[in-house]
């Protein structure tokens, strides 16, 4: 493994404190159109100069509408549970010095510190393919720090709105506690799977669970919207680790705390790897030029120079447009070295480092989009069964969101050396 210097990482510092970073799955470092403002691929949360966090305070019971909009009109938090046209329970929220509160969700309003939409699998635009009707949530969720250490960061579903304000109406899915205490679920719900063993090379999935507004932790529905809530699953919490994973149906976040980021590798050393499988000289074992992976910048376009590789057997090749099986099957090749007959595509590196469970050479390639990884990590990242729509999970690359096909969904590359 790399060993870091000091102009890599440096270790976690008092000032200013990171809590973690978020980075959303389907992006290979950056959004295609470039990260813009509040809207990108990667969100860092920093302590903040002033604690904006809220918590639990007074609870009243209302029968009629202008009673709940007196409440709502106090300029405090508030979280608002519709039971009936007759009556509603607002649960009011005061400042709470010791948190720090961030928001996530699909509105660009200022309460939200991180805007996410729907990721397009395998999309290089975002102009290619318009989203008609997102499953985000303008106000999707919230995640709590603790500005003293360990600076836990939990995560509660919904956020507040313009008027700090989360409103669950008669439909959402809402209950009352057995201590008293009223919760809910969003609309599509949040989503949360806990890696067992860290993330880290050891690492294994966990479960998918669902976050309650208030910070439960249930069994999932039936379907994603149901109006039935799952079980509560009292053994677990809403505190996320390294490598929890966070859905907002449409989008899956990565959390990275900062002690995971520092022993996780780096741009450069991702561009190092780069620059050392290039020096190796790998050829095409037919046509017999070099082949090198193209610069982390140039990450989308096809170079001269790009390996290729047959995706049924592992084989890395130039470019070359012979081995085609059929004119109805474009992208089935048959391999000169072993006559084995599948897809052919350009490989490309994985650059985005918060998605590696381990700093290992690039060695596999995920099926059938041809992004480049370390062993390790291509094995985690084709075990998560990640959701998909509104009921279907399924596997897919952490650098473009395509769903993985074959048995594994990777495949071990062979590269051919100069023959000198």
């Amino acid at each position: 493994m790399f060993s870091s210097t000091p102009e890599d990482q440096s270790a976690p510092t008092k000032d200013p404190v990171k809590y973690g970073e978020l980075i959303v799955l389907g992006y290979n470092g950056s959004l295609p159109n470039g990260d813009r403002g509040r809207r990108k691929s990667r969100f860092a949360l920093f302590k903040r100069s002033k604690p904006n966090g809220v918590k639990p305070s007074t609870v009243h019971v209302i029968s009629t509408p202008l009673a709940s909009k007196v409440v709502n009109c106090k300029g405090q938090h508030s979280i608002s549970y519709t039971l009936s046209r007759n009556q509603t329970v607002v649960v009011e929220y005061t400042h709470d010095k010791d948190t720090d509160m961030f928001q996530i969700g699909r509105s660009t309003e200022n309460p939200i510190d991180f805007v996410v939409t729907d990721t397009v699998s395998g999309s290089q635009s975002n102009d290619e393919t318009q989203i008609t009707q997102s499953t985000i949530s303008r106000f999707a969720c919230r995640i709590v720090c603790d500005r003293n250490a360990p600076y836990t960061a939990r995560i509660y579903a919904a956020g507040f709105d313009s008027s700090k304000n989360i409103f669950l109406g008669e439909k959402a899915a809402k209950w009352k506690n057995p201590d008293g205490h009223m919760d809910g679920l969003t609309t599509n719900g949040v989503l949360v799977m806990h890696p067992r063993e860290g993330f880290t090379d050891e690492s294994r999935p966990g479960v998918w669970r669902e976050i309650s507004v208030c910070g439960d932790v249930y069994t999932l529905r039936e379907t994603r919207s149901a109006q039935q809530r799952g079980n509560l699953v009292e053994t677990e919490t809403n505190i996320l680790q390294d490598g929890s994973l966070v859905d907002l149906c449409g989008a899956t976040l990565l959390w990275r705390t900062a002690d995971g980021l520092f022993l996780t590798p780096t741009q450069k050393h991702i561009e190092a790897l780069r620059q050392e499988i290039n020096a190796a000289r790998p050829q095409c074992p037919v046509g017999l030029n070099t082949l090198a992976f193209p610069s982390i910048n140039r990450k989308d376009i096809v170079e001269e120079k790009q390996p290729w590789a047959y995706l049924s057997c592992g084989h890395v090749h130039g470019y070359h447009n012979w081995g085609h099986r059929s004119d109805t099957e474009a992208n089935e090749r048959e391999c000169p070295m072993c006559r084995t007959v599948g897809p052919y595509v350009p490989l490309w590196l994985g650059c985005e480092a918060g998605f590696y469970v381990d700093a290992g050479p690039p060695t596999h390639t995920f099926s059938p989009c041809g992004h480049v990884s370390s062993e390790k990590t291509a094995k985690y990242w084709s075990q998560i069964p990640l959701p998909h729509g509104t009921h279907a999970f399924h596997a897919a690359c952490p650098f473009c969101a395509i769903q993985l096909n074959g048995e594994q969904g990777i495949i071990k590359l062979i590269f051919q050396g100069p023959i000198d």
